[in-house]
């Protein structure tokens, strides 16, 4: 005897997808709407993501550009009572080490027991008029690997260099600011600065001091100059090196700069390397993407509940269409999957176009701030994955509605 083959309807996926996308393009203007919540929040997620790796790459390089390839050697034997314990031209001794780019000591020059600061005249030579002013300006005495390890530059003149310094001769350098309230704009005319009744002629204005920015308001001699007309630093003001390494010499050259400056005590000098820049940075990276992701959640959530409140309106709507199915031969599985699956289809369509308007948004960002874009391929990806799992969440409750609508019920009503 045959066996009776089953008259229970079969409906394939491709057939309910199909359908679902059939569905929702119908109603465009309605769809478009509904999407925009899902492209919102998805959009928000790559853009954060992206902007953050971005910008932390960007902050990152300059870090490790201006300071971890910084060592700074602090004079602690000076520190409590003032005084001096550096060897004569640290930046010759440096520079001997395997990793070190240039170095240089540079300190705060002492004035007198009333003040800091030393009343500085001002006037060039040649034909230009004699001009005096009140300016009360610090001193500074530095070598001339110190420019080198800040990373200064001029905007017009030379730098100190060796031989100013070994020959002891009269000159200076002018602090941007410094030489803005001396009224000095450039060396060409050979002004000439005046501490108390000593001149110095100026040989260059720097134009920015890179990371000593407290040279900007300074008036710069070279160091044993300083040291022999001025004497050394009077506490609280010390003297300090600058050695500006190769990437990674850091470390190493912090734990071998006390013993090459200072042989017989290096325990006088203090070598301070640049801190682990990730330990700085991760915790502020991670309260800044859990609040901006956040708002991202509020976003994509925003558009989970239009999906799913423009599945129930389409549902009471079409509450005619799934009884003529109903009675057609259609099960309720039948009816929920077509309605969860435009619910997915929603959801997708606005992941992907959240997704790539999220990557446009980045590259944007970085172009215009000349950065170089850092995004995750994957990220991209994740969006669509992420607006398939709204939809779902979303179109769940609806296509369960529309499955237990009767047939009968439906007809009756519609």
């Amino acid at each position: 005897m045959k066996k009776a083959t089953s008259l229970r309807p079969k409906l394939r996926l491709i057939d309910v997808l199909r359908e679902a996308v059939t569905s929702v393009a119908a109603r465009p203007a309605r769809s478009v709407l509904t999407m925009l919540g899902t492209t919102l929040g998805t959009g928000a997620f790559v853009v954060i993501i992206g902007l953050t790796s971005t910008a932390s790459s960007q902050i990152t390089s300059q870090f490790t550009q201006l300071e971890a390839t910084s060592v700074t050697v602090t004079d602690q034997a000076g520190s409590a009572s003032g005084g001096y314990h550096f060897p004569d031209h640290v930046g010759a001794i440096m520079r001997d080490l395997n990793g070190v780019v240039d170095a240089g000591v540079y300190f705060r020059v002492p004035t007198s027991d009333e003040a800091r600061h030393i009343p500085i005249a001002t006037r060039a030579q040649a034909d230009v008029p004699d001009t005096t002013t009140g300016a009360h300006l610090s001193v500074y005495g530095a070598e001339a690997g110190t420019f080198v390890a800040a990373g200064a530059t001029l905007s017009s003149g030379v730098f100190l260099d060796d031989i100013d310094d070994m020959a002891r001769f009269p000159v200076a350098v002018l602090g941007q600011a410094a030489a803005r309230s001396l009224g000095v704009g450039t060396v060409a005319t050979r002004p000439t600065v005046f501490i108390g009744d000593e001149p110095y002629t100026v040989v260059g204005v720097v134009d920015s001091a890179g990371s000593l920015p407290e040279l900007q308001s300074a008036v710069i001699l070279p160091a044993h100059v300083a040291l022999e007309r001025y004497g050394a630093p009077v506490a609280p003001y010390v003297a300090r090196a600058l050695i500006r390494t190769d990437l990674g010499a850091a470390r190493l050259i912090s734990s071998q700069a006390p013993y090459a400056l200072a042989p017989q005590a290096p325990s006088d000098l203090v070598a301070a390397a640049p801190p682990d820049w990730s330990t700085l940075t991760d915790p502020v990276n991670d309260s800044m993407n859990s609040l901006l992701l956040a708002l991202a959640g509020v976003a994509l959530l925003i558009g989970v509940v239009a999906i799913a409140n423009t599945a129930l309106v389409a549902v009471m709507e079409r509450t005619g269409e799934i009884g003529l199915r109903r009675a057609l031969g259609a099960r309720a599985s039948h009816i929920a999957q077509q309605f969860l699956l435009e619910a997915v289809v929603t959801g997708a369509v606005g992941g992907l176009i959240g997704g790539a308007t999220g990557v446009l948004g980045v590259v944007a960002t970085a172009w215009v701030r000349q950065w170089t874009p850092v995004l995750d391929p994957r990220l991209a990806l994740v969006a669509p994955v992420i607006g398939v799992v709204a939809g779902c969440v979303a179109g769940l409750y609806p296509a369960l509605k529309a499955a237990r609508i009767q047939p009968s019920s439906s007809l009756r009503s519609a």
